[in-house]
């Protein structure tokens, strides 16, 4: 069992949406958290409304700041938008995901950014089954 920290500045959209997209592709074969380098006060609007759509309730997440044991914890962190603010830590593996930041985003184009987030966590976990972290979506550090 891997488990995976999905990492970006607020941890109020995408790192919320990778952490509960993962879990849903992952059924149990992983174990998945996500955290911000800066978190916000709650989770984007458009996000929660977006991520119901697919029958996922974020409206009891709370974004939660990125901790040295958090970063101990995980097996792979994902990185998206947070650049140099998220820390290194050696032996980990790294996925860096060009995401864009929902946030003042339309609802189309939140949906657009969840449906990319969807085939990038469904590939990771089909990645981690295997043994292996392809790094075809993202550079690693």
């Amino acid at each position: 069992m891997a488990r995976v920290l999905f990492v970006c500045k607020q941890n109020a959209g995408r790192s919320q949406m990778s952490q509960a997209l993962f879990e849903r592709a992952a059924n149990g074969r992983h174990q998945a958290r996500s955290a911000g380098t800066r978190p916000a006060d709650q989770l984007h609007t458009v996000v929660v409304e977006v991520m119901r759509e697919q029958g996922i309730d974020l409206s009891g997440r709370r974004p939660q700041k990125l901790t040295d044991d958090l970063g101990h914890w995980a097996d792979v962190v994902v990185t998206m938008g947070c650049g140099d603010e998220c820390p290194y830590i050696p032996g980990k593996k790294y996925i860096d995901w060009d995401l864009q930041d929902p946030d003042g985003k339309s609802v189309g184009e939140v949906r657009a950014i969840r449906d990319d987030i969807n085939a990038r966590v469904r590939e990771l976990a089909s990645d981690l089954d295997g043994g292996s972290v392809a790094e075809s979506r993202g550079a690693a550090r």
